[in-house]
């Protein structure tokens, strides 16, 4: 459906919006970049990357012209906060190879050379927490994680701390590492990556009132569903094969097995986490990239306003 707030541009003509923008990707940058279930070509990087990092790289222009507008006004040094990037999107649309690339491709341009990337994952709660709730089965709904943590995390950086601090998060163990943080020290550029960092509430203030632009990365159900399943198929065959991981218990199942038990995860927990509270905030997104069944982004969605 037509979006007045919103100019739609295919492949082509988003591509075209590259101009001279530099590949500084090399075949070997994707194999570290690539998701376990999407391979990522120089072609996506080219047509779709490139052009989203030259736009980003004029909003941090921009926002910086802003920042130290204020600060002559006031008569005082500007802080050194960063401009800070929302990336949402739902399980396995594959939101973190693209908050990867684009990490790779905005720390190579020679005004923002220092690009952190977060996930909210480390904010969520701790496995044994969510089982005192009652919400381990809803973990990724909103109310799983520590949305006031999140919250002064990203509003410490916005007043320019010198170091912040962050939880870190184990895909192995499936649960917040005790003891472990990730330390941002004054970056150019902070990427914020998960699931419902669009979202609102009635908390009054949101993570979002800080990100200077935003992403969602959008997708048809079925296509999610079905890239979900063969997602965790091929962690079957590798992550889960590891006797430490969480997920140890699956790493045995027949293909059959793995698929229907993947196939009832995500109609239990993903989808309805999907509908009710990601897919809601996809309009609040500055950009939307839109991915056909083949993992190509085909459409890309450009907030006017």
């Amino acid at each position: 459906m037509h979006d007045p707030a919103y100019e739609t541009f295919d492949r082509r003509s988003w591509s075209a919006l590259r101009l001279g923008t530099p590949l500084t990707l090399t075949p070997a940058d994707l194999a570290d970049l690539s998701g376990i279930n999407e391979a990522l070509s120089l072609e996506e990087v080219e047509q779709i990357y490139l052009p989203l990092s030259r736009l980003i790289n004029l909003h941090v222009q921009g926002w910086r012209l802003t920042r130290d507008a204020t600060a002559m006004f006031l008569g005082r040094p500007g802080v050194g906060a960063p401009f800070i990037l929302g990336m949402a999107g739902s399980v396995a649309v594959g939101k973190s190879t693209a908050a990867r690339v684009l990490r790779t491709v905005l720390q190579r341009w020679p005004d923002t050379p220092r690009v952190d990337l977060v996930t909210t994952d480390g904010f969520l709660l701790p496995n044994a927490e969510l089982e005192r709730r009652g919400i381990l089965h809803r973990k990724g709904f909103p109310e799983s994680y520590d949305r006031q943590a999140l919250l002064g995390f990203v509003e410490a950086l916005k007043s320019g701390a010198a170091e912040v601090s962050c939880p870190v998060y184990s895909h192995l163990t499936y649960d917040v590492m005790p003891g472990e943080t990730k330390t941002i020290a004054q970056p150019d550029i902070v990427i914020v990556e998960g699931l419902n960092v669009l979202q609102t509430g009635n908390e009054g203030r949101f993570v979002s009132d800080h990100f200077d632009l935003s992403v969602y990365v959008d997708a048809d159900t079925v296509d999610l569903k079905r890239w979900y399943v063969r997602r965790f198929r091929a962690l079957r065959d590798s992550a889960f094969q590891d006797p430490a991981s969480y997920f140890h218990r699956y790493a045995h199942l027949s293909d059959q097995q793995a698929d229907d038990l993947a196939a009832s995860i995500w109609l239990r927990t993903n989808e309805p986490n999907l509908l009710e509270n990601i897919l809601p905030t996809r309009e609040r997104a500055s950009v939307v990239l839109r991915k056909g069944p083949g993992h190509r982004v085909n459409e890309v969605r450009l907030r006017r306003h």
